[in-house]
């Protein structure tokens, strides 16, 4: 089998594991609505206030930061476990530069002020 067809063949799967899912949801699932079931539960207490309310943008911006060091530790510990034994010095340097530019886009961010909840 040539690789472009086990990829089709794959992702037709996909698709159909999609498709069949969502129409036994939509068979099996429950039909009657109830106010009770539909309003929104939070940690066990009832909601309080308005259900549209707007995040502020730092919020998300600590959240980018959360996500970009999750993805260099990621990064980070495959090239630790090959670092000695394939990579060697373009490794050390590879990795040093990518260190870099995360470093001066977390002082960048730090000095905008994005990290500060006032």
């Amino acid at each position: 089998m040539s690789p472009a067809l086990a990829v089709l063949v794959f992702f037709l799967a996909v698709a159909g594991n999609f498709a069949g899912m969502l129409a036994l949801t939509t068979v099996l699932g429950p039909k009657r609505r109830n106010p009770v079931k539909d309003e929104a539960f939070e940690c066990g207490s009832l909601p309080v206030g308005p259900n549209q309310g707007r995040f502020h943008a730092r919020f998300y911006m600590v959240a980018m930061l959360f996500l970009i060091f999750d993805i260099e530790v990621v990064f980070m510990y495959p090239w630790a476990m090959i670092y000695k034994t394939d990579l060697k010095t373009f490794g050390f340097f590879s990795m040093a530069v990518f260190l870099a530019v995360l470093v001066f886009g977390l002082i960048y961010e730090w000095r905008r002020g994005g990290m500060d909840w006032d």
